[in-house]
């Protein structure tokens, strides 16, 4: 399978997907450890697919959205963005607004608490 191929099949057959440097539970780099603290804070079921582990899938998913930069989150099938984007739109309440459209489960409270500590 190409990783063309395993992109699409990860983005279409989970609900959250974040490709990342590193794990959802040892990020590799800050961008990516920001964007999987907040999805696990926010306790968000989501698939962390380590770009460091394949380096065809690493240059193959920034031809697949083509955006340049890791981290990238994918919410039902649709592309979101990077660590900047998430984190704004985490503080401003569009991230949980997505979630809710979606139907993806998280917690409200500690979405609050992310904007009432950087308020």
């Amino acid at each position: 399978m190409s990783a063309q191929d395993q992109i699409k099949n990860t983005v279409a057959s989970n609900d959250v997907v974040l490709f990342m440097k590193g794990t959802k539970t040892m990020p590799q780099c800050g961008f990516s450890s920001r964007v999987a603290g907040v999805l696990n804070y926010m306790g968000v079921e989501f698939v962390d697919v380590n770009v460091l582990a394949d380096p065809e899938i690493r240059q193959g998913i920034k031809d697949y959205s083509d955006w340049p930069t890791i981290p990238q989150l994918y919410v039902k099938g649709e592309f979101v963005g990077g660590c900047d984007i998430v984190t704004e739109m985490t503080l401003s309440g569009e991230l949980d607004q997505l979630f809710d459209d979606k139907g993806v489960a998280y917690s409200k409270d500690a979405a609050n608490k992310i904007r009432e500590a950087n308020g």
